[in-house]
């Protein structure tokens, strides 16, 4: 089985997403945007942010090189930019100091700011391409693929749910899980600080 998934590869993919994204964090955002919305409706919009945000991930995991590459720009620097990026992110969901977006006239809050950038933000562009570029066989390959389906499945089913779910997490439920996907998205962060450092210090020899 291994030989045909990478299984530690799909869990890594799978929890640095899920935490970026933070699914549990969602609901109070999701269930404010579409308060005034029917079940059916609230349903609709949380396939279309899903949807939304797949199409997202997707076109970066498959193009993001290129565009790296157009713009002479080096995994290391990305590694380290993003982990400065997620940093910022994690401290947001530590201090619960995160800025909820608001709906825009005109405009499917399904698609902005559900869509992007609450879903597929900065982080989760930049997670997915740096696990593309870790990505060198064809199980990882499989299980990048998989992670991201997991992850936007994961975000479907919280949404899709999410009157009930609130009702049994409550507000200090929510605020708890925020907490600690700040501190392992913060470690997640470091890491990638690290990483990015070591590569320079390599290269510079």
């Amino acid at each position: 089985m291994s030989s045909v998934l990478d299984v530690k590869f799909f869990v890594e993919v799978f929890v640095t997403l899920f935490v970026i994204m933070d699914p549990p964090g969602t609901l109070p955002l999701f269930l404010g945007l579409t308060s005034g919305r029917s079940p059916r409706g609230r349903r609709r919009a949380a396939w279309q942010a899903v949807t939304v945000s797949l199409g997202v991930i997707v076109l970066f995991a498959l193009f993001g090189q290129s565009i790296l590459h157009y713009m002479g720009i080096t995994l290391p620097a990305l590694q380290g930019a993003g982990g400065l990026l997620l940093l910022l992110v994690a401290l947001e969901l530590l201090t619960g100091n995160a800025d909820e977006p608001q709906e825009t006239a005109n405009v499917n809050i399904a698609f902005v700011p559900l869509g992007t950038p609450l879903l597929a933000g900065p982080g989760a562009i930049v997670a997915t391409i740096v696990f593309v570029r870790r990505a060198d066989s064809l199980a990882q390959d499989l299980a990048l693929a998989l992670g991201i389906l997991a992850v936007h499945l994961t975000l479907w089913l919280t949404m899709r749910y999410s009157s009930a779910l609130i009702k049994v997490l409550r507000d200090s439920g929510v605020t708890l899980l925020t907490r600690i996907a700040g501190l392992l998205l913060s470690a997640i962060a470091v890491q990638l600080v690290a990483s990015s450092v070591e590569a320079f210090v390599k290269g510079a020899r």
